[in-house]
């Protein structure tokens, strides 16, 4: 006999009346309810470091060290991004908030370490602009790089902005001409120069400033707001490179609350893997024209027949330069995408 069919026979004359029967395995009914936190208190996350995050309330303009939910998980929290906060929110000395959710993003500005890494890297949320700061010299411009500063915002539905620094050592004029076609923004600056311009391009938003190492985007960000204290370093006569100063992205509220930036640090190099072909045309909008007669199927690199870029240049209506750094992009995503 089996010990299953022993097992029944041994039980078979217990009165379940008398013994109870066996309790179901859950007693509680399982619940789909979740915290309703539709009425916590909302901040803007300022920095992010080591686990800690620093918010400003928004109604209250408190500011207070936060850490992150476990319901939240994996979930990221990065700067610029719009949170609903629990618990002591005094921002008194010693305490420490929670962050219970992340409200939507309107923008995400990403990048991944270079054009074969597949992984994004959210930098900043809820920016509606990206200015672009490049030295005119020392270090000089590097339109590969602003191009591929523009692809980004472009792709992310950031408006771009471009900032030239150190108009004291080279003339703009070639740079403004190369991206006039554009009609992306572009201010210049110098050490000592009045800073209306800019000014007038920040009031009522929020505007993340990305560019090289070196480039003043720190010392531009001191003269804004003053007292940031953000660090500064001059460029290396070895490498012509600067050193990277600002360490972690940090937003900072303009003079009279009229709006924000945030500094980012320094960066060598900005991938683009996340982005579609679509994308780079569009942020080339003085090209768009040039390809409406292109043949069906034409992703516009040097070894497409007939393509309308080729024509464009050998009519002079496109520079040769132009057209180059159009298609570096195009070609290091298409590599990366196999």
């Amino acid at each position: 006999m089996s010990h299953a069919r022993r097992t029944a026979e041994a039980y078979a004359d217990i009165d379940p009346e008398k013994f109870g029967a066996r309790p179901a395995r859950r007693t509680r009914p399982r619940t789909k309810d979740r915290p309703d936190y539709s009425d916590a208190e909302v901040g803007r996350v300022l920095t992010v470091d080591r686990g800690r995050f620093r918010c400003q309330m928004l109604d209250s303009g408190v500011l207070l060290t936060a850490a992150k939910a476990r319901q939240l998980g994996r979930k990221g929290v990065i700067v610029g991004d719009l949170v609903r906060v629990v618990g002591d929110t005094s921002g008194e000395e010693g305490t420490l908030a929670r962050i219970v959710e992340v409200e939507p993003r309107s923008t995400v500005l990403l990048r991944t370490a270079d054009d074969t890494d597949p992984t994004e890297r959210p930098i900043v949320a809820n920016a509606d602009q990206l200015m672009i700061v490049s030295a005119l010299a020392d270090p000089p411009p590097r339109p590969g790089m602003i191009d591929r500063l523009l692809v980004a915002a472009y792709d992310a539905g950031i408006s771009p902005i471009l900032c030239l620094t150190k108009a004291d050592l080279a003339e703009p004029d070639e740079i403004i001409e190369l991206y006039e076609p554009l009609g992306v923004p572009v201010v210049v600056t110098e050490p000592g120069s009045q800073l209306d311009e800019v000014d007038e391009l920040l009031v009522d938003h929020v505007t993340v400033l990305v560019g090289h190492s070196g480039v003043g985007k720190s010392t531009l960000i001191n003269r804004l707001v003053p007292g940031a204290d953000r660090s500064t370093a001059e460029v290396s006569e070895a490498t012509g490179r600067g050193r990277h100063t600002s360490t972690s992205a940090v937003a900072l509220q303009l003079p009279g609350g009229s709006g924000w930036v945030i500094d980012t640090p320094g960066v060598r190099s900005f991938g683009l893997s996340h982005v579609t072909c679509e994308s780079v045309l569009g942020a080339f909008g003085d090209l768009t024209e040039f390809t409406r007669d292109c043949p069906r199927g034409c992703r516009h690199t040097d070894e497409e027949p007939e393509c309308g870029l080729d024509e464009a240049v050998a009519a002079g209506r496109l520079t040769p330069g132009r057209l180059a750094s159009f298609r570096r992009i195009v070609t290091a995503l298409l590599e990366q995408s196999g």
